[in-house]
């Protein structure tokens, strides 16, 4: 009882609802339109019908989740004129900014252009059409950087200062190429590139194993894993470069990633927990198992720390994260995943270059496929759990070490924000019941192969433009009047 009348747990809760969900579709998209970009561009290319019958198909996933990330997206932002309006007072000069940014120059883009990717096949030439194509994918992924520009400046606020409580800023590139900035968005920019492709080999898999058109999809799934080669191992070590630095920005979040409670001091070895049971209340693991002398060689690749790793206990309980437990576990269970990817990735293109992949050997494959059908979801869990630790590990701040999370927070009603916290679990569970509908329909359907093939020949114009004979006007003078 006391959480319902707690107007700024609630909101907290709303706030990880929308968010939560919300992210789950934007994820597809900003993947899913590079994909779409290399599958047209090879069809133009080759010009193999199946690249273009590919490029069709997987439209159609697009579409859906761009149309349900809209709807989404738009009550997330709103909540910080609503639920968090002294927050957005207090920094909108710059935060509004940046978020406005991301709805003009990303989402106007995407937007703008989709109709052309979706409808336009037969209407404009191929070069216009893939540029178009191009610009969606441009325009879906330009919202990740200013999403992850303004998240990054939450957590490591630069370019100006407070003043009279307000964010004054002295230096418009510096806060926006804040110290989080460049390693933040390549991260998320390849988890959404990781999880589409591995969304888009688990539903290929899936037609391999049920012997639907093996042929055809072991093409889509070649190419997730020609992608995935690449991005599986750089999201790996971008991610370590994103522990580094929060390591060295945001000690008490690294401490409750770790759970570690008290502090290793400098120039000695320290312990990594494998696996352990936080105890916030008595400040200590009730139980773990670790692996001696490992942290130092994940943080610097060594053994013995150049900088102390600070333990939470050195923080006053109410200047430190909370939900130590949920933080834990978030951060191994991204970790694992990006780690189950590579290895997946890994075992996959062993048996591509041992032929087993080719459309007569592919059917074959029943257990990698289904590890790809397995890995399907995987990325969307990965990435919640990242946005998990970001955020839920950056507490008790909203703006870090600048504005706390409980000065944010409107001074609402509790049960203004509670109906509208139920409102939004209601309308998104609809909304998450009828996209696994319509996605499912669309998986069962499969490809149409019968749509006619545009001509990559580009036409000529409709109209002939070629000069007239003049004619002059025969008409009597008082019908030229």
């Amino acid at each position: 009882m006391e959480l319902l009348s707690n107007t700024v747990a609630l909101s907290r809760m709303q706030f990880a609802l929308t968010a939560i969900f919300h992210m789950l579709w934007p994820v597809l998209t900003t993947g899913m339109g590079i994909y779409l970009v290399i599958v047209e561009g090879v069809w133009l290319k080759t010009r193999n019908p199946d690249y273009y019958y590919h490029a069709r198909f997987w439209a159609k996933f697009y579409v859906l989740n761009f149309g349900i990330g809209v709807a989404t997206g738009i009550p997330m932002e709103f909540q910080f004129g609503t639920n968090w309006a002294p927050f957005s007072e207090a920094v909108g000069n710059f935060f509004g900014s940046v978020i406005g940014f991301e709805a003009s120059w990303a989402f106007m883009l995407e937007a703008a252009f989709l109709g052309i990717m979706l409808f336009g096949w037969e209407r404009v030439n191929p070069i216009i059409h893939f540029t178009s194509t191009i610009l969606v994918a441009v325009g879906a992924n330009l919202s990740t950087l200013w999403i992850l520009t303004a998240n990054s400046w939450m957590q490591t606020p630069a370019g100006g200062e407070m003043v009279d409580g307000k964010f004054i800023v002295h230096d418009y590139f510096q806060a926006i190429l804040n110290p989080f900035m460049v390693n933040s968005v390549l991260h998320m920019f390849f988890a959404t590139l990781e999880t589409s492709l591995f969304v888009i080999g688990g539903i290929s898999a899936w037609y391999i194993l049920n012997n639907r058109q093996s042929a055809f999809f072991s093409k889509s799934l070649k190419i997730a894993l020609a992608a995935a080669i690449a991005v599986a191992p750089l999201q790996i070590y971008i991610g370590h470069l994103s522990g580094e630095q929060v390591y060295h920005y945001q000690p008490s979040k690294l401490a409750a990633m770790e759970a570690q409670w008290h502090t290793t001091p400098a120039g000695q070895p320290a312990d990594w927990s494998l696996i352990a049971f936080p105890n916030d209340k008595a400040e200590k693991n009730d139980w773990e198992i670790t692996v001696p002398n490992a942290l130092g060689y994940i943080l610097e690749f060594k053994k013995n720390l150049s900088e102390p790793v600070r333990g939470l206990s050195e923080w006053k309980p109410e200047d430190r994260p909370h939900l130590v437990g949920l933080i834990y576990y978030a951060f191994r269970t991204m970790i694992a995943i990006g780690f189950f990817f590579a290895g997946l990735m890994l075992f996959s293109t062993l048996q591509w270059l041992r032929g087993k992949l080719s459309p007569e050997n592919i059917s074959q494959q029943k257990l990698l496929m289904l590890g790809w059908i397995f890995a399907a979801p995987l990325g969307y869990i990965a990435v919640e759990s990242g946005w998990i630790v970001r955020c839920v590990g950056r507490q008790p701040w909203t703006l870090y070490g600048q504005i706390r999370t409980v000065d944010a927070a409107s001074h609402l009603p509790a049960s203004n924000v509670l109906v509208s916290l139920i409102s939004f679990a209601s309308v998104y569970t609809i909304l998450f019941i009828a996209a696994m509908y319509f996605g499912s329909r669309i998986v069962r359907r499969g490809p149409n192969l019968e749509l006619p093939i545009p001509s990559l020949e580009i036409s000529k114009p409709a109209i002939n433009t070629t000069p007239g004979e003049f004619v002059p006007d025969e008409r009597p003078v008082e019908a030229e009047q």
